[in-house]
């Protein structure tokens, strides 16, 4: 007998706040497991209103997202652990000639994976940076 009532069960209850469409969903009395009822739950926070539109409060707007923009960003990283840009914690340039490497490695399996893929100015813009970079290593490799 003591068995029956050790195998009981369980219960699952969605207790979220919204449904799936997003509106506030019905409070339900909640029970405990005495029977009871629960204190109902306050209702959720209404959500902020919308701030008005002025210069201050219009949100950042970034670069468009571009193979380009992402082909410059990654020669910027590069360029950093060359130590052409300083730290901007510490406010000095470290050379990091591994990570360099490893940023003109990256480049180069980008342009082995998109051979075929790209627009021509891509195509120029990433071949360019890989010469120049790969030419920039050789001269740190040689200055170290």
């Amino acid at each position: 007998m003591d068995e029956a009532k050790n195998e009981k069960g369980f219960v699952v209850k969605d207790r979220r706040l919204f449904d799936e469409s997003g509106a506030a969903r019905k409070e339900e009395p909640k029970t405990t497991d005495g029977g009871k009822t629960a204190a109902p739950r306050p209702a959720p926070p209404s959500p902020p209103e919308p701030e008005k539109a002025g210069p201050e409060n219009e949100p950042e707007t970034s670069p468009e997202v571009s193979f380009a923009g992402f082909i410059l960003s990654l020669s910027t990283t590069a360029m950093y652990h060359f130590g052409d840009f300083p730290d901007p914690v510490t406010k000095e340039a470290q050379r990091n000639l591994a990570a360099a490497k490893q940023t003109i490695d990256l480049l180069n399996i980008l342009k082995a994976k998109t051979e075929g893929n790209l627009q021509e100015d891509e195509k120029q813009l990433l071949d360019g940076l890989l010469f120049e970079l790969r030419m920039r290593f050789v001269k740190e490799m040689s200055a170290k």
